[in-house]
């Protein structure tokens, strides 16, 4: 016998998310669009005045949310940072795991300092952020993360050595952790954002050359919106998804399958 069909929403009222690098970019765009599902929110990042901007939309919108300042490069720290956060939010539900940083450098000139910057941010504390949380979520009945990942979570980009390495990492990252976790009901997926202009991404797109090159191999003839991440996170966070983990899905405009 068929088992009974059940059609779910994509609703995520009740849902308590935390995210990370929500200040401003991706990570503001996806923290307004989980608050528009009906998550409530906790917005982390290093800027408290950046945050409370994030906070008063979400608010104006009618929305909870709530600052927290957070610096993923301490590992340490993070435990007791996660811990807030399910405190204020009484339980934690969503992990989006947006903090990353970028510095555009040949190869050649990358010295320590630089890929301890990239890679304890983007992947390191991409990984303590999930410990932390999947602590509480494996208590609590489980839960969804979603990391942040990249095209160069798929490709080589020239200049791009320690990043690349990050969010290769990451994907990994995201495969283990959902295989590992799977038991616990913690689905852990990832987006990987094509090109998107934000504050990280500036420099490409000043380059007039570089952007009409760019804009001719992406078949939806455009760049990326920040606001085009936000169906596929509410997505995979909520019960719609519920099948899904392990994943990774590139919004790119389709520029990975042309290529």
């Amino acid at each position: 016998m068929e088992p009974e069909l059940i059609f779910p929403t994509f609703s995520l009222s009740g849902r308590k998310a935390l995210v990370t690098g929500a200040s401003r970019g991706i990570g503001r765009a996806l923290a307004l669009g989980l608050a528009a599902a009906g998550a409530r929110v906790v917005l982390a990042g290093r800027e408290e005045v950046s945050l409370a901007a994030v906070k008063a939309e979400i608010e104006a919108l009618g929305g909870w949310a709530a600052t927290l300042t957070l610096d993923v490069r301490d590992a340490a720290g993070l435990p007791g940072k996660v811990d807030a956060a399910a405190a204020a939010l009484g339980g934690l539900d969503i992990l989006i795991n947006n903090a990353g940083t970028e510095n555009v450098r040949p190869s050649l000139e990358v010295d320590p300092a630089l890929w301890n910057d990239i890679v304890d941010t983007n992947l390191r504390g991409a990984f303590f952020c999930a410990q932390a949380a999947g602590r509480i979520m494996a208590q609590s009945g489980g839960g969804a993360m979603i990391n942040v990942c990249s095209l160069t979570s798929s490709v080589g980009v020239p200049t791009a050595a320690p990043y690349t390495s990050s969010k290769t990492g990451l994907l990994g990252l995201t495969r283990a952790l959902a295989a590992e976790w799977a038991r616990l009901d913690i689905r852990v997926n990832a987006i990987a954002p094509g090109y998107f202009r934000t504050r990280m991404t500036e420099i490409f797109f000043q380059n007039k050359d570089w952007s009409r090159a760019m804009l001719e191999k992406i078949p939806l003839g455009r760049f990326g919106h920040v606001q085009d991440l936000i169906g596929v996170t509410v997505f995979l966070c909520g019960d719609a998804a519920a099948y899904i983990t392990g994943q990774m899905i590139t919004v790119d405009g389709g520029y990975l399958a042309s290529i």
